[in-house]
């Protein structure tokens, strides 16, 4: 069972997949989005080839945990992914992965799409964590 967890965002998508098990983490490089069409083809592709049964798509919220602006935006990308690739997503609080990539990242976040794919490892991470328990 492969897993990919997409950060999403209005300019780039960080993404990673899990290994066969389950277990670990690891980052592909950041799609710059263009389209949504041409989005969409881009990551149904990477699902195809990767062989992925479950999409993680980063629900941006507010610190006290409501929905923001940004979450109906991820939601409504994450329903269009889903009747276009045919795979099964499910949503994840993604509140500090961006902040924490950063930090773990400190002068190499500045690389274009370098935050982008540490915070969709870290939300990988995290639901891979939380499936654990």
């Amino acid at each position: 069972m492969r897993i990919m967890a997409l950060d999403w965002g209005l300019r780039r998508i960080g993404i990673a997949v899990s290994d066969e098990l389950g277990i670990a983490a690891h980052g592909l490089p950041t799609l710059a989005r263009k389209n949504i069409r041409k989005d969409l083809d881009a990551l149904r592709s990477l699902i195809r080839e990767r062989e992925i049964t479950t999409v993680i798509v980063g629900k941006p919220l507010h610190w006290d945990g409501s929905e923001s602006r940004s979450s109906g935006q991820a939601m409504r990308f994450a329903r269009r992914l889903a009747k276009h690739a045919n795979v099964d997503i499910k949503l994840w609080d993604e509140r500090l992965t961006s902040w924490e990539a950063e930090n773990l990242l400190g002068r190499s976040s500045r690389v274009a799409g370098a935050t982008d794919r540490m915070a969709a490892v870290l939300l990988l991470e995290s639901y891979l964590a939380a499936k654990k328990q």
